[in-house]
């Protein structure tokens, strides 16, 4: 009884209900009539639609940390000994520049509830006696990834992934983006004892990811580096002004005219 009270009363649970009426909705039994498993993958598309406000911030983050990166590396060069002192100066910098560099990560705090309320619909799948649940003949969305052909599966979720990642982490220090391309592999052990059908949606989310990374590399080129500069930003050397050469050389002075004397003294 407690537990089910504690399950009743979660945050979660509003989120849940919803994500399962969407699911019936999009579902053979429902107005869209999709088969189950592509009703997960339509899913995951409705909710990076909504998640897209989210993505342009993060776009205009990231934008926005690439223009101010050889300031940021100077001042971490500047203050290299003083940690303390360095994380203040990159604060204050962020500040006067309205720099958020959390906003990177919004739209990947988003989706963790959607893949929890996800966990638990699957966990108890409103499907009927009958109803078709492989997707591509392949994989039963209702079973654990471990079982059959899901290991394929789990090695493409891998890849998407890998894949996914590299465009989050692009403006992320050398350290931060190898743990970010590590983590796929180290959550594979995890992964594979989900069921299929949220693998499906976490394999739909990276690809979706992937071809927004593209899009946006191709139409959304880096802007320039901004004229503004920090007071906290060290001043950079500038080269002494050069005096142009003149067109045209000086002529040179002419020689006075020789005057030849006679021996006697007398000029001619």
């Amino acid at each position: 009884m407690i537990l089910t009270a504690l399950i009743v009363a979660s945050p979660l649970t509003p989120l849940e209900n919803l994500l399962r009426d969407v699911l019936k909705w999009l579902g053979p039994h429902g107005t869209i009539g999709l088969p189950w498993a592509w009703s997960i993958v339509a899913l995951t598309i409705i909710v990076r639609l909504l998640l897209v406000p989210l993505t342009v911030r993060q776009i205009h983050s990231m934008q926005n940390l690439q223009r101010h990166a050889p300031q940021m590396k100077e001042l971490q060069k500047k203050y290299k000994t003083d940690k303390k002192r360095q994380q203040e100066e990159l604060m204050k910098f962020y500040k006067e520049n309205n720099i958020n560099p959390a906003s990177s990560c919004l739209p990947l705090l988003a989706q963790f509830p959607v893949f929890i309320s996800l966990y638990l619909v699957l966990k108890h799948f409103p499907h009927q006696p009958g109803d078709n649940l492989d997707w591509l003949g392949l994989w039963n969305i209702t079973d654990k990834a471990s079982a059959g052909w899901g290991p394929v599966l789990v090695a493409v979720y891998a890849l998407s992934q890998l894949a996914s990642s590299y465009f989050m982490s692009a403006t992320a220090e050398k350290s931060q983006r190898i743990l970010l391309l590590v983590l796929p592999i180290a959550f594979i052990p995890f992964i594979i004892n989900f069921k299929v059908g949220l693998v499906l949606y976490w394999m739909t989310t990276n690809l979706w990811t992937v071809g927004q990374g593209l899009v946006t590399r191709r139409l959304m080129p880096r802007p320039a580096a901004p004229e503004k500069r920090s007071s906290r930003t060290p001043p950079k050397e500038v080269a002494p002004a050069v005096a142009p050469e003149p067109a045209t050389a000086p002529a040179k002075p002419s020689q006075p005219r020789k005057v030849k004397r006679k021996k006697g003294g007398a000029r001619r």
